[in-house]
């Protein structure tokens, strides 16, 4: 069996409608897994049929708002009860824009709840149970702004710092009972997160052209380092955080 495959796996990805998440559960189906997504809505038919077009069963949904962080506990949690999960992919997260001075305490807290709060609230329990079984990965998506303290998006920085931190603290006590514990730091991506920056002709040459690659990322580029992650092949691999940017880190 190649070291990258992940048959017999069964894999929980949050956030998975669209973008980045609905990309890597596709590509997790053609890697062999069985796939749980999890989504504050049911409008997930394109990201299914993706699955099937992969090679992947029918795909279970479990409906929670990630700007709850409780009821995500309490469905991750009877998840953890039910169900083996060998792999988890955090991806749910969302961004609002605005000068810090004019950042609302609402705002900021939806930023942290659904980037922060609720990737805590699914990990502890599903990676708990991980820990007692002495196996399992856990992929969390990260952010250039892990490093980098951007431009108007102060919640969104602040959770993505917190998220990398936290991808470390957890790999060191879930490391020794088998557990890895990763994250992934996209660069500037063609998803609806950036599409205001995309609509911005001055920004998006001023982005374009700082990254070696020379274009915007695609979802898609992102799916090979996750399957990394989850496979086998990263057995030895825990607490990192991977950059996959195009080079921006670099220039």
């Amino acid at each position: 069996m190649s070291p990258f495959s992940l048959e017999g796996r069964t894999a929980l990805v949050t956030g998975a409608r669209r973008g980045i998440g609905a990309a890597i559960a596709a590509g997790y189906a053609a890697a062999g897994a069985e796939l749980i997504l999890m989504a504050r809505d049911a409008a997930l038919e394109d990201t299914l049929e993706a699955i099937k077009q992969n090679g992947g069963g029918d795909a279970s949904v479990v409906i929670a708002d990630f700007a709850d962080p409780a009821a995500v506990e309490a469905a991750a949690t009877e998840l953890a009860r039910s169900t083996r999960i060998d792999i988890l992919v955090n991806n749910a997260g969302t961004i609002r824009r605005a000068p810090a001075a004019e950042t609302t305490t609402a705002d900021w807290q939806h930023v942290i709840d659904v980037n922060l709060n609720s990737t805590w609230a699914v990990t502890r329990p599903i990676g708990a149970a991980m820990a007692e079984r002495r196996t399992g990965k856990i992929v969390t998506i990260a952010s250039l702004l892990s490093f980098q303290g951007g431009i108007t998006v102060p919640a969104y920085t602040a959770s993505k710092h917190a998220v990398a931190g936290l991808t470390r603290a957890l790999a060191n006590e879930w490391g020794p009972a088998g557990v890895q514990v990763n994250a992934i730091a996209p660069g500037y991506i063609s998803t609806d997160n950036t599409t205001e920056l995309r609509a911005d002709p001055d920004r998006e040459a001023a982005i374009r052209q700082r990254i070696p690659a020379g274009h915007w990322g695609r979802p898609e580029d992102v799916v090979g380092a996750a399957v990394f992650l989850a496979s086998p092949a990263a057995d030895y691999v825990n607490g990192h955080v991977l950059a996959v940017d195009g080079g921006w880190l670099a220039r």
